[in-house]
């Protein structure tokens, strides 16, 4: 951070609170920044406006948190809700896409608003969060279908609820003996660490069920000591930790990028999951890469990357039609009931099996 400038002490909330605390410069672009908060909610936490660069055109903590006019630029295949959740969803805050797990979607603020976001039309100040006869009728839900194995509270950052509406959360979870894992994403322990109170942790642990958190991190930078110290609690309390991370043009789409950003995750004691490739959110193209790119990235990877780095490259059909690997395959039949297998530096070798 540079020293002319001070942590802010709350959330900033439009871009005229970014300009002023010397976020984004006042050159003319404030009515497009504008526009795009009326379009998109913009939110940036004194821990994420303290690792910004505005000296640095390409500060990728910036590109991914602080307003674009390039997000006023929708193209035709973008849609509102690009990985089909509302035609999955039967009773409010629940998509239920796959047998075995189900979203639970109990608030739809977060403490961040990420300017790719695939939600981005659903979230922000004022968007519906769960009231009590409706998480009773959510709950309902998955306690009437006992396939439900996993249920992922997301929305939204479920992470910004208190303690105590998360403990009964858990609890309520905890007492639906079908329901063996609890899972929450959350980007709340990069943007907010401080949020990671003993008080929250102890909250996520149910007496029965496992609980996991998801972490969205997309670069190193995003893992200070701060952010650390919040995996740690979790992690401490016996909280396991993956990683999903989203790869995005002009933040994480070069191979140095991405190992320093899956190392670190894997020294915070945080497993790298998944590596999303860009949605057709609305307003989004100018982070989306091409899939070949990303196939290219893995491939680099899986050469001189430990396995422990090693995310699913994964793409979510628009639809609601799942999530599918797009990591490269390195195996194909050679015609002769062989296979050709190609190394991780190119190299191409027979296979008989």
């Amino acid at each position: 951070m540079p020293r002319d400038r001070i942590r802010p002490a709350r959330t900033l909330r439009s871009p005229g609170a970014l300009a002023d605390a010397g976020l984004v410069p006042d050159d003319g672009r404030l009515p497009a920044l504008e526009e795009v908060a009326r379009r998109f909610a913009v939110a940036v936490t004194p821990a994420v406006a303290e690792l910004v660069d505005p000296a640095d055109p390409a500060d990728p903590v910036a590109r991914q948190f602080l307003p674009d006019p390039a997000e006023l630029e929708t193209r035709p295949e973008e849609l509102a809700d690009p990985i089909g959740d509302a035609p999955f969803s039967p009773v409010k805050g629940i998509v239920h896409r796959y047998r075995d797990r189900v979203l639970l979607k109990p608030v739809h603020t977060c403490p961040v608003y990420c300017r790719f976001c695939f939600r981005r039309e659903m979230v922000g100040p004022g968007a519906e969060t769960l009231d009590g006869a409706e998480l009773d009728a959510a709950l309902d839900y998955i306690a009437a279908r006992p396939e439900i194995w996993e249920v992922i509270l997301t929305g939204g950052d479920p992470l910004i609820l208190s303690p105590r509406r998360l403990a009964e959360i858990v609890a309520r979870l905890d007492a639906i003996p079908h329901v063996g894992i609890v899972r929450l994403h959350s980007r709340v322990p990069v943007v907010d660490p401080e949020r990671v109170t003993a008080e929250l942790v102890a909250a996520l642990r149910g007496r029965r069920v496992t609980t996991w958190v998801m972490l969205h991190a997309n670069h190193w930078k995003e893992l200070t000591e701060e952010a650390r110290a919040a995996i740690a609690r979790l992690v401490d309390a016996g909280i396991p930790m993956l990683s999903q991370s989203v790869l995005l043009k002009g933040v994480n789409d070069d191979v140095e990028t991405l190992a320093r950003t899956f190392r670190a995750l894997v020294a915070a004691r945080v497993k790298p999951h998944y590596l999303h490739q860009g949605d057709l959110a609305k307003g989004t193209a100018h982070f989306r890469t091409t899939v070949a790119e990303g196939q290219a990235l893995m491939r680099a990877l899986r050469g001189d990357v430990s396995g422990l780095c090693q995310p699913t490259y994964v793409l979510d059909i628009p639809g609601g039609h799942g999530k599918v690997p797009l990591t490269p395959t390195h195996a194909e039949p050679d015609g002769t009931g062989g296979w050709t297998v190609t190394d991780p530096r190119g190299g191409r070798h027979p296979y008989r099996g």
